[in-house]
């Protein structure tokens, strides 16, 4: 299970850490990621971590995002610097069961596990 929290509102410019926190004893056997969905869109790949720690972004938040994770807490984080009104959407976490090796997706269907979602909203 994965409880995220962290999302509020938020000027233009400014920054915000999201948190995700797993329950289970499985955490570090999942490749982790962010997704987004703004209102009459679809989910989509914001950002993902892998097992070994190796990130992968997405090009809209790629210079202003840092996703990480703590294995020990069973938490991953996303952060964004310089958010701007389209960042507005639900958040969500998600994880991917994965051998070690597996690259890391960005397509929704790919993941296991998912968030509730926490809302960003940024505004100009």
């Amino acid at each position: 299970q994965l409880q995220a929290c962290g999302g509020g509102l938020v000027q233009a410019g400014g920054s915000l850490r999201l948190s995700c926190a797993a329950s289970g004893h499985s955490f570090n056997r999942y490749h982790m990621a962010w997704f987004r969905q703004a209102p009459g869109q679809d989910r989509g790949f914001v950002a993902a971590i892998s097992k070994s720690a190796n990130t992968l972004y997405a090009d809209s938040v790629k210079g202003r995002a840092t996703i990480s994770r703590d294995n020990d807490k069973k938490t991953v984080y996303l952060h964004i610097d310089s958010l701007k009104p389209e960042d507005t959407a639900v958040y969500y976490c998600a994880a991917d069961w994965a051998i070690l090796t597996a690259p890391l997706q960005t397509k929704a269907i790919d993941y296991d596990v998912w968030g509730q979602g926490t809302l960003v909203t940024v505004s100009s």
